[in-house]
């Protein structure tokens, strides 16, 4: 079939065509009219997630994921929020409508939970394309209701969005609460340890200390040093004095005038014998005189020797007593090292005490004031107003489309009439129908004839 037999076949069923076309629109038409009047009301609501928390100034980071709207869209689309719906507006306080519940759901369920899904299908999100905006949609009988119901979902999913923020922050805070007291207990029981431990060991400062007992350590070192040195020389004379030639006692100031002494009576004794008897009473007297000075040289000569033993004696104990005072500093300083090193490790476990608790009572007061901030992200842009117009049915636009269905039908059944009757309508047809080529036609159109001048009568030859 081509495209002037499709034509040929709709100007032959036009009668039917029309009469279909005209059947779909007046059905259309009465049905469009006939149906009660829907009406649909929109509140628009803003999402303000510039990703900063208004009370805590923290950053946000779900709020800036790909998914955040969508997320909103199923929580306004929730039976949470739509139970707050029936509840704000009281709808399941009235007597007709639990008689309607009764009735549909012979008493199984809640009426809360009937009304918020019949809610629920009636409501419509729509979110704007390349914005943050979402329209809140309710169809419904009512003109006043639907503004109402579609008011209360974008009131409520504030709230509901409110406390959905709130709630797992008071109970975080009540978490942080049980740990700070916890902490704090930690804290004081680390500062009562370091405490006591000071008062055990008397200490106050304890660098200060430690560095005047490191001082007094270093000055008995080199004491012993010194000590030891003066004690090794002190030995060394000790042992040159025990001979004649000792420095020590040829130095000694009275030894060497009684040597002088000793020389000039010797030396008058040593005249006097040339000269007198040995019982000369000079004699005797100068023998006399240089045996007491030899015997005070030897006397004075002793006590030398002996005074150079009692100093090496004397620097020895010395030399012993600065040791042993070195080796008690010694253990000392080992004690307050190892006292410094338990004090720290008891000034590191108040300091990690005292963090923790500074950490958690920090996050508690944060987590306390976003559990009392009752502010919200969302915003109502548009508040839904009483529709003035009908929604639906839509008569203008039905009728439209019952033009281009009842159009399409009309073919349609055209088509199927033609199916079911099939005529010859054009030399096209006489030949598809006997598999033989037309010679001729004849036309009856006696306007046509006379105006085209044609002959009354043609014959047409056909051959077989």
């Amino acid at each position: 079939m081509d495209f002037s037999q499709f034509l040929l076949i709709v100007r032959a069923r036009k009668r039917l065509i029309l009469l279909v076309l005209c059947l779909t629109v007046a059905v259309t038409v009465a049905v469009s009219l006939v149906l009660p009047k829907s009406y649909k009301a929109t509140s628009t609501v803003l999402l303000n997630y510039k990703g900063v928390d208004p009370v805590t100034g923290i950053t946000m980071p779900g709020q800036l994921m790909p998914g955040y709207i969508a997320t909103q869209i199923d929580i306004i689309g929730s039976k949470n929020v739509a139970l707050h719906v029936v509840d704000s507006l009281k709808l399941a306080q009235s007597p007709a409508v639990i008689q309607q519940f009764n009735e549909a759901n012979n008493g199984q369920g809640t009426v809360r939970d009937w009304l918020a899904d019949l809610l629920l299908k009636k409501l419509e999100i729509v979110p704007a394309r390349e914005s943050s905006v979402v329209e809140i949609s309710f169809k419904g009988a009512d003109p006043q209701f639907v503004a109402a119901v579609a008011n209360a979902f974008a009131e409520d999913y504030q709230k509901v969005s409110i406390q959905l923020k709130v709630e797992p922050m008071r109970k975080a805070t009540a978490y942080f609460s049980e740990q700070t007291k916890v902490l704090r207990d930690a804290a004081e029981a680390a500062q009562s340890r370091l405490s006591k431990y000071q008062q055990e060991t008397g200490i106050v400062s304890l660098d200060n200390r430690l560095d005047v007992e490191s001082n007094r350590l270093n000055d008995l070192s080199a004491q012993l040093v010194l000590a030891q040195g003066q004690l090794a020389e002190a030995q060394s004379r000790q042992r040159a004095a025990a001979g004649a030639d000792s420095p020590d006692v040829a130095s000694n100031p009275l030894i060497q005038n009684l040597k002088v002494s000793l020389n000039m009576a010797e030396g008058k004794f040593a005249d006097i014998s040339q000269r007198l008897d040995r019982n000369h009473p000079q004699y005797q007297s100068a023998k006399a005189e240089v045996d007491q000075l030899r015997a005070e040289l030897e006397k004075q000569t002793r006590l030398t020797s002996s005074s150079i033993g009692s100093n090496a004696q004397i620097l020895a104990q010395r030399e012993a007593s600065i040791r042993a005072a070195l080796a008690a500093q010694k253990v000392k300083v080992l004690e307050l090292n190892r006292t410094r090193d338990e004090l720290n490790v008891l000034q590191k476990d108040v300091e990690s005490a005292q963090r923790a608790f500074d950490a958690t009572s920090q996050r508690m007061s944060q987590t306390s004031i976003e559990g009392q901030a009752e502010q919200s992200d969302i915003a109502i842009l548009n508040p839904a107003v009483v529709p003035s117009d009908a929604y639906s049915p839509k008569l203008v636009l039905n009728t439209v489309l019952a033009l281009v269905v009842g159009t399409a039908l009309g073919l349609a059944m055209g088509l199927l009439a033609e199916m079911l009757d099939r005529r010859v309508r054009s030399d096209a047809d006489l030949t598809d129908a006997l598999g033989v080529p037309v010679l001729g036609t004849i036309d009856w159109n006696a306007k046509g004839r006379a105006k085209k001048k044609q002959p009354l009568l043609s014959r047409a030859l056909q051959l077989n």
